[in-house]
């Protein structure tokens, strides 16, 4: 958590004023490290997911960037996964509850290229409505799953 925290704060904005385009920015450079993961297609995952959501508070639209990571036993078995989250939230607009809901994976042991799948991402047409928007609150937190 301490390393995606660090990179958001790379992008030289207080955590209050972080908008869409700095907190992805920081999420891929904190993609980008590779750390020391079982060897497993889906050990190292980053999710990209937005939607009008609930998660124990008022009901917003959020954008949550996620990177997961597997944990293995001692036998080298699943179990279970630790997520790192920035939690973008963006009140209720109307134009951003009118998106729906989306999610994309990306997993670095799987052969696909994490600058595709971020340009492909980025390059959605809902990414312009979202970005037209500040979030109003930004938290980030780790959590076993």
């Amino acid at each position: 958590m301490r390393l995606l925290e660090a990179d958001l704060r790379t992008e030289r904005q207080p955590r209050a004023d972080l908008d869409t385009e700095h907190a992805w920015r920081a999420f891929i450079r904190f993609g980008r490290r590779r750390f020391d993961t079982p060897n497993t297609p889906d050990a190292d995952g980053l999710l990209f997911q937005y939607g009008t959501y609930s998660f124990g508070g008022p009901t917003t639209f959020t954008v949550e960037l996620t990177r997961q990571f597997e944990v293995v036993d001692r036998d080298g078995d699943h179990d279970h996964y630790v997520q790192i989250s920035c939690e973008l939230n963006y009140g209720l607009p109307p134009a951003l509850q009118a998106l729906g809901s989306y999610s994309s994976w990306f997993f670095h042991d799987s052969g696909a290229d994490l600058d595709h799948w971020a340009g492909e991402v980025s390059s959605r047409a809902a990414w312009a409505t979202i970005s037209g928007y500040k979030p109003v609150g930004v938290r980030v937190f780790e959590e076993p799953v």
